[in-house]
């Protein structure tokens, strides 16, 4: 028996959802298909013995898109704000406001004394940075708002703003592109730039980059956790009648036909399809046969692209319940943290070393690939999440959980994985990880650690589907076969394929929650006036 609607979303990610309910909310016939039993893909979180972890992203940053989906869906989430400390080894600040900026300034200049003009130059282009983003972001998002309710506020705000935007837009152009490559012409000190370059995956476009100091001050954490984001926005889909199957992963697409093969053998039929989930499995599984030859042509072209581009770097987690009061941590840090425990970074180790590694692989010994490790941890930026600093409800009383992760390569734990030490892979990197925890922020946590594990890329790429275990799509370091212009945004949910839209962190780079809930609601856009 096949199953028909109007809409079908495959994917129940944040794009997934965000499209599914806005179409549902238009009175569409929609149904959202999910491979895991829940929705939510890397904004999700989940309790241990008490504890709560976030598994994919630690905070969520507004960007004017997801506080104002959010008032326009009708949806509460009730949050408090996330300020972020930022440290090099005992010196550690924290970021509430540009104003702290100065304050960030104070800390390079002591870590680095002899750098002062490298400094004055790297502050320079953040301010700059920071005032097109104070342009990009000065009002909310207009896909989330109604003007035809309000024309006044459209012709007062929005009309004077769009020039600015345009403009701003045009001005980011000049700083697309790879950050190391523009801090390597205006800082002569290496680990001045390593410091500062191994916070973000490798060639991240500059102005993505350099935007961090000023996102910093718009992150915010929902009571419960970030998961409660995908929660509200799949009970609303769900009140706007809209219908939802978990625990089905689609395996053929049959676009001639207009149909959908499930793993379980089930059929589905639509009018309309979006895919808000990874694209390379696409087009890997769209059968061809009944469509015009111009549209097989131009379906294996993007096929061949999708196939040949790179997914980005992806992540490692160490998860920790500790026996150790609240306060013990928030002394050094809130509750979102990115620390670095040596002023010396990384150098060429996770770049030059890393690919000479995976070159000669096969005739490496795993001490030397430990060694290499070693020094990894030794030397990389963490990203530390402490639920319980903001919300005293994520860990039994006088307890705290600590997540720490660190970008990661997948094609060196996958290397790993074949060759058979994958498990003693992760415990050797769970051990350094708590080392440089112990030895450099949190002496009393050894000896205090109730249980702890961990998430490698591997883990990622099976729980999410997500090619490589990415966690923002393409790879910077080679061609995107996406739109990654600002301005061609409004393009980035077409596909090759008739009557197929595309959303979500494969359709769009650069990306991020907001860029992944505004494709959402754009290909919503486009099946609505179809």
């Amino acid at each position: 028996m096949m199953e028909a609607h109007e809409l079908i979303v495959v994917g129940g990610g944040i794009a997934g959802l965000t499209a599914a309910a806005y179409a549902a909310k238009r009175g569409m016939d929609v149904l959202l298909i999910e491979k895991n039993e829940t929705c939510g893909g890397l904004i999700n979180t989940f309790s241990r013995d008490g504890f709560t972890f976030d598994g994919g992203v630690r905070a969520l940053e507004s960007a004017g898109i997801i506080k104002p989906m959010l008032a326009d869906l009708g949806i509460e989430l009730p949050s408090v704000k996330s300020p972020v400390s930022v440290g090099i080894g005992k010196d550690i600040i924290t970021v509430e406001s540009e104003g702290d900026l100065d304050s960030y300034e104070a800390l390079l200049r002591r870590t680095y004394p002899e750098s002062g003009e490298d400094i004055d130059r790297l502050v320079s282009l953040i301010r700059t940075v920071m005032s097109h983003m104070k342009i990009l972001y000065a009002v909310d998002n207009p896909l989330f708002k109604k003007f035809r309710e309000d024309l006044g506020y459209f012709l007062r705000v929005y009309l004077p703003w769009m020039g600015k935007f345009i403009l701003t837009l045009r001005k980011l152009d000049s700083l697309k592109g790879p950050v190391e490559e523009y801090l390597a012409g205006i800082i002569k000190n290496p680990s001045l730039r390593d410091i500062v370059d191994q916070h973000f995956f490798k060639a991240t476009p500059t102005f993505f980059a350099m935007s961090y100091f000023y996102l910093y001050t718009d992150y915010f954490y929902p009571i419960g956790g970030v998961g409660k984001l995908p929660e509200r926005v799949q009970e609303k889909l769900l009140k706007f009648g809209g219908k939802l199957k978990t625990g089905r992963r689609i395996v053929t697409v049959k676009p001639a036909e207009k149909v959908l093969v499930d793993d379980h053998g089930n059929s589905y039929e639509y009018k309309k399809l979006i895919w808000a989930a990874d694209l390379r499995f696409l087009y890997a599984n769209t059968e061809t046969g009944g469509l015009p030859e111009p549209v097989v042509r131009n379906i294996a072209a993007t096929r061949t692209a999708m196939e040949t581009a790179r997914s980005s770097e992806s992540v490692f987690t160490l998860f920790i319940a500790a026996d150790l009061p609240p306060d013990y941590f928030s002394a050094l840090s809130r509750g979102h943290f990115f620390y670095t425990p040596s002023a010396q970074g990384l150098g060429s180790i996770h770049r030059k070393e890393l690919a000479s590694l995976l070159e000669r692989w096969e005739r490496l010994s795993r001490a030397t690939i430990l060694d290499w490790l070693d020094r990894f941890c030794r030397y990389n930026t963490y990203e530390i999440s402490i639920p319980v600093l903001k919300d005293p409800q994520a860990a039994p009383p006088g307890k705290t959980g600590i997540i720490a992760s660190l970008l990661f390569d997948y094609e060196l734990v996958k290397r790993v994985h074949t060759d058979g030490w994958y498990d003693e892979f992760k415990a050797y990197l769970e051990q350094k990880i708590l080392s440089v925890l112990t030895e450099n922020l949190y002496p009393q946590l050894a000896g205090r650690i109730l249980f702890s594990f961990s998430a490698s890329p591997l883990s990622i790429e099976e729980r999410v589907a997500s090619s490589g275990g990415a966690i923002v799509g393409w790879s910077f370091e080679y061609p995107i076969p996406v739109t990654s212009s600002m301005l061609g945004v409004n393009e980035s949910v077409l596909t090759a394929i008739p009557d197929v839209y595309q959303a979500g962190q494969w359709s769009y780079s650069p990306t991020g929650v907001p860029t992944s809930i505004m494709t959402g609601r754009l290909a919503a856009d486009r099946v609505a006036k179809k």
